[in-house]
């Protein structure tokens, strides 16, 4: 059966795969939704005896049908290879009652490496479907990780160029030193002044400039998105949801039907809105644990169905959560609305008017599967200190988020469903904030020396991508103010 996409704002006709992926945002602001998500129509005890890569292409060819299966299989094989440094791709790590599914063993030590490493390969093969001329411009707003995994996703890649825009005080000092060391003659990095939430509103803002769009197709240039908005990033997050489930069972530590609940530590809401697919294809999924940080929009929201977003924004030691514009809770909204893209459009004109929406208590109701809490900075260093102490295992903070609000899950619902909790970083990633939280002594320690010190308390290895930035050359110092983005693209194009 042929899935089509839609906008989730109404306006335009329906679009394949290919085409939703090749053009990232809908014209009309609207974000691409499936016409229908498809049914896993494929036995669980069947998929349980498949590799991560042979899992990946049962649900993406449900989603993106307008692929062959040769097309597919090439662009997960090419994905899912030795970038990876464990061949299981995501391992699942027992720990208590539930199981940290780790999804960092790519190249850059982040969980968008799993949806940005197959992202490239679906783009330019979207791109000869469609006959596209042009070269392809990646759009990228970050809070710290989608950046750096988009560029070593697209560098050098032919037909594309990929422009990465991060808040200049707003990341940890390894994510920034992991883009901004970036090679690749089609890479181009910039810092922003403002927030991550400045950074994406200013890339959509030039998605939805008609006159820059035909400025960039005169000099053969068109605008794509490499942002958890494109449904390419979506679809292949969607792949790691039905794994866990699947290899739990192999396991023997669940039965086929057994419910069990997702943990995602949440931002841009891309990650647990996989989760929710994943259940809408079929997986026995039970409740949807939303973490948040201290910048808890995400909270209030389940709480009381009002999304507001004027409020003091934080800077955390997680900071890939450090978003106040939850994009992707544009497409649960659209489908608890009933699939109603007018009352869709109505609440996100509230936000972008107002800064607020309110949903209706019947689409309170379609929330019933989701369970919001957050923890604050003072909760997270605790769940770190407390977690190694118990486990000798090291969480990083976004993980230690989720880690400490399944604890409070658990003391207010009393639910004793197993549970994977997605961990969505490599500590590496985030070593001072991490090593300070095991103990004091390491605050005057520099940053690799700390690293040095996480592997010898861990006993696990410095991973490739610490290593190659300790000496890396700094190739990318711009920086600018958000309301200069246009310009500054048009510089790097060369478009006067």
């Amino acid at each position: 059966m042929q899935i089509l996409y839609k906008s989730t704002r109404g306006n335009g006709d329906k679009i394949t795969a290919s085409q939703a992926i090749l053009k990232g945002l809908s014209d009309d602001g609207g974000l691409f939704v499936p016409d229908n998500i498809p049914k896993l129509d494929i036995d669980l005890e069947t998929l349980s005896k498949m590799t991560y890569q042979e899992i990946a292409y049962e649900v993406m060819s449900r989603f993106f049908t307008d692929f062959t299966e040769e097309e597919l299989k090439e662009c997960i094989n090419k994905a899912y290879d030795s970038k990876f440094d464990t061949k299981e791709i995501v391992p699942l790590v027992k720990k208590g009652n539930a199981f940290i599914m780790e999804l960092f063993h790519g190249p850059t030590i982040a969980f968008k490496d799993m949806a940005l490493s197959i992202l490239p390969y679906l783009l330019t093969t979207a791109a000869k479907k469609n006959h596209v001329k042009n070269e392809i411009v990646i759009l990228t707003a970050t809070s710290g990780d989608t950046g750096k995994a988009a560029m070593a996703g697209f560098a050098d890649v032919p037909g594309t160029k990929i422009i990465v825009f991060y808040p200049k005080n707003g990341v940890s000092p390894v994510q920034e030193k992991q883009m901004v060391t970036q090679k690749g003659d089609n890479t181009y990095v910039v810092g922003i002044t403002g927030n991550f939430d400045d950074a994406q509103t200013g890339v959509k803002r030039m998605f939805n400039d008609k006159e820059l769009a035909q400025e960039l197709a005169q000099a053969g240039y068109q605008f794509s998105s490499a942002n958890s908005i494109n449904i390419g990033r979506l679809v292949p997050q969607v792949a790691y949801y039905v794994y866990a489930y699947v290899k739990l069972m192999e396991r023997g530590e669940i039965r086929k039907g057994d419910e069990i609940n997702a943990v995602v530590p949440t931002g841009n809401f891309g990650n647990i809105l996989a989760a929710y697919y994943a259940k809408q294809m079929g997986v026995p999924y039970g409740k949807f644990i939303c973490a948040s940080n201290e910048n808890k929009v995400l909270f209030d929201f389940f709480r009381t169905g009002c999304y507001d977003r004027n409020r003091e924004f934080i800077l955390t030691s997680s900071p890939s959560m450090d978003i106040l514009i939850s994009s992707n809770l544009e497409r649960l909204i659209y489908r608890v609305a009933g699939d109603d893209s007018e009352k869709n459009k109505e609440l996100m004109k509230d936000l972008t008017e107002k800064g607020s929406y309110q949903i209706t208590p019947e689409m309170e109701e379609g929330l019933k599967e989701f369970y919001g809490n957050y923890a604050t900075e003072e909760e997270t260093a605790d769940t770190i200190r407390e977690f190694f102490e118990k486990n000798q295992y090291v969480l990083d903070t976004h993980t230690a988020v989720a880690v400490d609000v399944y604890r409070k899950y658990m003391d207010e619902k009393k639910d004793s469903r197993p549970a994977v909790i997605a961990s969505t970083a490599s500590p590496y990633k985030f070593t001072r904030s991490v090593m300070t939280a095991i103990d004091k002594k390491y605050e005057d320690m520099e940053d690799f020396a700390l690293a040095d010190e996480l592997e010898r308390i861990s006993g696990v290895k410095i991973p490739k991508a610490i290593e190659e930035i300790r000496t890396a050359p700094v190739r990318h110092n711009t920086v600018a103010e958000a309301a200069d983005m246009p310009k500054v693209v048009k510089e790097i194009l060369q478009i006067s």
